[in-house]
């Protein structure tokens, strides 16, 4: 019998199996139409190379496909998030330090003069 976690578990093993198999029928369909279009290109147009176009636009977007498939972010991962969040928590505890000190600085003014 599974648990609630092991469910969980399971269904996030098998998405992500679901990713990379996308990735790789992606991958394939780039593979097979490549070559038609660049055979294309150079039989009928071959002054201008224009399936370089269509090479740099899938490509990129299958580099993309590829790091979100094997979880692969260099930039913004969870590393560069752990350290943004610290430093949003250090300066809303820096500012909150500020007015509690203005406060009590206020609070002090305001009890010396009544006295």
């Amino acid at each position: 019998m599974e648990t609630g976690f092991e469910k969980k578990e399971r269904e996030r093993i098998r998405k992500r199996v679901k990713e990379i198999r996308s990735f790789y029928i992606n991958l394939s369909a780039y593979c097979i139409v490549m070559p038609i279009l660049i055979i294309i290109n150079v039989t009928f147009t071959p002054e201008f190379y224009w399936f370089f176009f269509s090479m740099a636009g899938w490509g990129i977007g299958l580099l993309f496909h590829a790091m979100a498939a094997f979880n692969f972010v260099p930039f913004l991962n969870k590393d560069w998030e752990e350290r943004k969040l610290q430093q949003f928590m250090d300066e809303d505890r820096r500012a909150r330090e500020k007015f509690i000190d203005k406060d009590k600085a206020a609070q002090t003014q305001l009890n010396q003069t009544t006295h």
